[in-house]
Formats: C-alpha cells, structure tokens, sequence
C-alpha cells in the first residue's frame, strides 16, 4: 500500500503501517486497553479462532498481520489467504499467545478483515451476476482506505479502475463545461500533451458517445443510461473504443 499499491505506478498515501497505528491510536487512546489490564492475569495465555460466518471471499490478511505484529508473543496461523472462498463456519486463522494482548488485538484485526472481506464478497457476486463484463472500481473509497479497498476488489475478481486524478485523463460534461471547451479539442489536447495516458470521455448521451469515439478517446463511460441507451450507444460506437457503464 502507499507506495505500490494498486494503480499504474508508485503514488504517495498513507503507508498499511500507517494505517494501522492510527487504528490501534483510535482504540488504546492514552492508557491502552484498561479492562484486560485489569481483569486478566499478566500470565494467561489464550487462543482464539477466527471463523467465517456466512460464505464470502477472504481480504484483509495483510493488515491483520500487521495489526498482530504489534503485539509480542501474538502468532497466527492461518488456514486462508486474500481470494480464498470462505464457507459458513470455516477457519480463517488461529490467533496464540498472551491473553492480554489476544483481547486488546482482537477488534482491530476484525474491523480490518470484516470491512475488507464485506467488499470483496460483495464485488464477488458482482461479479458472477455481471460475467462476461468486467466489473470495475471507482474512486468513491473510505479516504485513506484506497488501497485496501481496491485490493479487496482485486480479491473478489473485480478490475481496479482508477487509482486516483492522475492516471489516465477522464473528461466529464463539467470539464467541458468549466473550460469552456469542445469535446474533440479536449481529447486532441490530452493526445498531445499526456500522450502517455489513457483518455476516457463521459457521455450520458448515445450521441455525446458517438462523438467521444469519433474525437478517438479510447475509453467512453457510459453514465446514468437506461438498458435501451445503453444499447444504442453500444451500437452507434461500433467498438471504436472501449465502453464502460455506471449510474
């Protein structure tokens, strides 16, 4: 995460170490988990199992290893990793060690591996129900949580999208409309000064599609049409460039 995470290249962000102490800060606050402290004996040991509940898809390991390294004498195994179809009542993983440190971990290493696994088991069915399309991610993710997030799609069999504003070039109605700008001359625009970059167009028009792909965008995003656009779109561009649809 943070540096290599999805995307075409290497962007900054919160690094998965980061991430997790602020989670852990959250939770201990200024005097730590006071309640184990006070009641469990310093020399208990405990083990915990962690179990699915319902069928899904596993995501969130690597942030649960992380959270459990912070803790000496914490040791995991686990019996699934990130993409791995989880059943009703299977193990994910056996947690070791003292039993202090077993309780203070516990909910952080859940609220990772439930909210991650939840979008991957989500974006899974998603997936079956949309096949043979692709089913892609957006932008719209918790902040800070980007890569996570997209990698939880990753896992579920989705298709990461964009990583952020500055991987490929997307040109929406009020781009156009800001600038004060015509659609052929912003795709020509692009071309010339980011030749290296993908260049998508948002169209919510079967005509506005036609001319994305005439003005030669490689991407158009077909937005907020209903099935019958949405065929003519497909129609009218004639696989001129590839199509997309959300909304």
């Amino acid at each position: 995460m943070g540096q290599g995470g999805p995307g075409s290249h290497a962007r900054p962000g919160l690094s998965l170490g980061e991430l997790v102490s602020a989670a852990l800060a959250e939770d201990l606050g200024a005097l730590g988990d006071v309640t184990s402290a006070l009641i469990v004996p310093a020399e208990r040991r405990g083990r915990a199992e962690l179990i699915a509940r319902d069928a899904g898809v596993l995501a969130g390991r690597p942030a649960a290893e992380e959270v459990l390294r912070r803790f000496p004498g914490l040791e995991a195994d686990w019996s699934a990793s990130d993409g791995d179809a989880l059943a009703p009542g299977g193990s994910i993983a056996t947690i070791a060690g003292p039993a202090r440190e077993l309780l203070t971990a516990e909910r952080t290493v859940l609220n990772f591996l439930t909210r991650i696994s939840g979008i991957a088991s989500l974006t899974a069915r998603y997936v079956v129900a949309c096949a043979p399309a692709a089913v892609l991610d957006t932008r719209k993710t918790t902040p800070g949580w980007r890569a996570l997030e997209k990698r939880a799609v990753a896992a579920g069999g989705g298709t990461n999208h964009r990583m952020g504003l500055d991987d490929r070039v997307l040109i929406k109605d009020n781009h156009l409309a800001l600038a004060g700008d015509h659609l052929a001359e912003a795709v020509a625009r692009s071309r010339r000064d980011l030749p290296g970059l993908i260049v998508e167009v948002e169209a919510d028009d079967p005509a506005v599609a036609v001319a994305a792909a005439e003005a030669g965008a490689d991407w158009i995003l077909l937005d907020n049409m209903d099935d019958q656009r949405l065929r003519e779109a497909v129609e009218a561009v004639g696989g001129r460039a590839r199509l997309e649809a959300s909304g």
